[in-house]
């Protein structure tokens, strides 16, 4: 396999997850990233987590999870909750309307891969991963966040 077939892989999963996106939004009103958000706290205990680690567990900037909250908040899917005991601490935490939509939304691309990624053993997961890691550090990724910090994920899930 050459580097013209890894491109023209890397290209097939850009353009699913940019059909994916757009069928989401249609459908829903929402972005992936907003669905993943939802689904981190449907399988958070407690149905909840602090916007630091929903930014750690979902790879976006402080910016940007403010604006998938914000955005989820309006349409009542999350709620900010302070943090009993430490009122500095605010909780993102799943409403039931939010619960609902996550119960009546399809599978979305991320859940269907996820799936099948449950059949691989170990050792194969590991070798996937190891090899997004070498292409994400070719593609100079992380770089690239910080040279263009002012493009939004949220706005642009093909990224």
């Amino acid at each position: 396999m050459d580097s013209l077939e890894i491109l023209i892989n890397i290209r097939k999963i850009v353009r699913a997850l940019s059909i994916e996106s757009k069928i989401m939004e249609k459908e829903y009103g929402l972005s992936i990233p907003q669905f993943l958000c939802l689904s981190y706290l449907e399988k958070s205990p407690g149905y909840h987590r602090s916007q630091k680690e929903l930014k750690e567990q979902l790879n976006l900037n402080s910016s940007t999870v403010t604006g998938i909250i914000n955005r989820l908040e309006k349409r009542g899917y999350v709620a900010r909750m302070p943090k009993s005991g430490d009122k500095r601490i605010t909780h993102i935490t799943l409403t039931a309307l939010g619960i609902k939509l996550l119960e009546n939304a399809p599978n979305v691309l991320h859940d269907k891969l996820s799936k099948k990624l449950e059949t691989l053993s170990t050792e194969e997961i590991e070798m996937v991963n190891k090899s997004l890691e070498i292409i994400t550090n070719a593609m100079q990724i992380k770089e690239m966040e910080n040279i263009h910090p002012f493009i939004s994920e949220e706005d642009h899930p093909e990224l």
